[in-house]
């Protein structure tokens, strides 16, 4: 049996270098000539420049760019080159229909599921996904939620027909809920029955997540030495998954909006020597300057949003990115629902509005998440050797007003065309 299955090897290394071949020929060079570049990068803001794309990266950028032979010509005239958009916290693939059970699939029972992968649950067919694409959003993290330890994030570019061509980071990092001490309602049995509980019950449903938590990262730091030692060592799916964590190899996105309750986590995060990302941050302004000082960056929630403290000013949250960046604190801008990351650009055009720049706005949903996601290296920036990851309008980006008219993912020229645009025509044409 096994001679008979080596014979067929050649035939099928055979078919694979085809299969590669094709694909590369169907990888078409293109030149977007004559456009405004906002490269995000040293280069800056060009006023007319060329962009070649060719094997899925961005070849050349800049003003006396020589255009391949053979290259697919965009004129780029009154139109604006911008890097795409990187939402950087949602659940995109895992929502379809929030009210509608059977289209969920974001969270998992129990509270500790540091193995479970949302890699595993994408539905590449969401009509979300090309919702999002057509306002200019290229790439999404997607997280799983519910309990504890929620599992680990995955970061998909927003085209293809599988989650294995989507992926970027298949393990993008472990989602923790981090334990709270703020005030909260429990139920008391009955439908109306429903009471606060005290302080002292806070604290002490506080103090034993925290010690269930550290308890797990310290198992598995025993696990992974015992692993080390000796490989026969039974496999432990969760242990297992908490490995990286515990080696600082792979990030935590610890979720909290409290001053109280990110002091916490960062003092958490030192003492087990976690490679932390705080997530939501509503109060992230109050503690600032101890987010600078333990290089902590923040994937905030949405901004578009009402204050929660009733002595907090109407703008709070319109205001958060402002006084961040005025602290130092590196921060990406998101749309969290499944059904409104196409809100992205808009969350950084209020920034904009209530005090932030117009570049760190365009960085705070390009550069910044490339950089906090780790994934700077090949996303965030218009420049030679990056993924051709672009976003061509015929306007300001941030602006509402403003259509995208291509849209570049790994070098491919997707389509725009949504649920929404399909209805429209459907129903323009009716009888």
């Amino acid at each position: 049996m096994q001679r008979r299955n080596l014979k067929h090897l050649p035939a099928l290394a055979l078919f694979c270098a085809l299969l590669g071949l094709r694909a590369t020929a169907g990888s078409p060079t293109y030149a977007i000539r004559d456009a405004q570049v906002h490269t995000l990068a040293s280069s800056g803001t060009l006023p007319r420049a060329t962009v070649v794309i060719a094997d899925g990266k961005i070849a050349a950028v800049g003003s006396n760019v020589k255009i391949p032979a053979g290259a697919q010509i965009i004129n780029g005239q009154g139109l604006e080159v911008y890097p795409g958009m990187i939402n950087a916290w949602s659940n995109i693939g895992l929502t379809e229909i929030g009210s509608v059970p059977a289209t969920n699939d974001a969270s998992e029972i129990g509270d500790y599921n540091p193995h479970l992968l949302a890699f595993t649950a994408i539905h590449p067919d969401s009509e979300h996904i090309p919702v999002a694409r057509a306002n200019g959003i290229t790439a999404s993290l997607s997280v799983p939620a519910g309990g504890i330890l929620s599992g680990q994030a995955v970061l998909l570019h927003l085209d293809g027909w599988t989650v294995n061509e989507m992926a970027i980071l298949e393990r993008a990092g472990l989602v923790m809920q981090f334990p709270s001490l703020s005030e909260r309602t429990v139920s008391g049995g009955g439908l109306r029955e429903t009471r606060r509980q005290t302080f002292s019950e806070r604290k002490r449903n506080y103090e034993r997540r925290v010690r269930e938590i550290g308890d797990l990262l310290e198992a598995a730091r025993h696990y992974s030495r015992a692993r080390t030692s000796n490989p026969s060592t039974a496999v432990d799916r969760k242990l297992e998954a908490l490995i990286p964590v515990v080696q600082e190899k792979m990030a935590v996105f610890i979720q909290a909006d409290t001053a109280r309750d990110i002091k916490n986590a960062v003092d958490f995060a030192r003492k087990e020597k976690l490679k932390m990302v705080l997530q939501g941050g509503r109060e992230a302004s109050r503690v600032a300057d101890l987010l600078k000082k333990e290089n902590i960056p923040v994937i905030l929630e949405s901004i578009v949003a009402l204050p929660v403290r009733e002595d907090d000013p109407y703008d709070a949250r319109f205001t958060l990115p402002r006084d961040l960046v005025r602290a130092g604190v590196r921060f990406a801008l998101t749309s969290p629902s499944s059904s409104d990351v196409r809100n992205l650009p808009y969350e950084a055009g209020f920034a904009q509005a209530y005090g932030l720049s117009h570049e760190e706005a365009l960085k705070a949903v390009t550069v910044n998440p490339a950089e906090i996601l780790g994934v700077a290296d090949r996303m965030g920036k218009i420049e030679p050797g990056k993924v051709a990851d672009l976003a061509v309008t015929d306007g300001d980006l941030l602006e509402i007003r403003t259509q995208v008219k291509n849209l570049f993912i790994a070098g491919k020229n997707v389509s725009l065309e949504t649920r929404h645009t399909r209805l429209y025509q459907k129903y323009l044409n009716r009888p």
